[in-house]
């Protein structure tokens, strides 16, 4: 699910620069990290969305079309949120 997450940062046209193979890293470990908080000993893929945007708003850089428009790197990750498809 990571893995679909950050790819689809590096293949979106909004985009100039997509996460990392470091930011893919950083979400796991950050979902591992808000799993552990809440008691359980393994990620759903709400942890993951919970801390995709606090992760990954940093490491993405938008087009500057898309600057112009007044989009915020959290709204892009957002629909790049929706359109991957969550696993079962």
């Amino acid at each position: 699910y990571i893995a679909h997450i950050v790819h689809e940062t590096r293949n979106s046209p909004s985009l100039f620069l997509g996460a990392s193979p470091r930011a893919s890293l950083a979400l796991l470990k950050s979902a591992k990290a808000t799993a552990a908080l809440r008691g359980r000993d393994f990620v759903i893929p709400e942890d993951v969305v919970l801390m995709a945007p606090h992760v990954l708003r940093h490491r993405i850089m938008l087009t500057p079309e898309k600057e112009m428009e007044g989009v915020t790197p959290d709204e892009l990750i957002e629909s790049i949120l929706k359109s991957v498809e969550v696993p079962r």
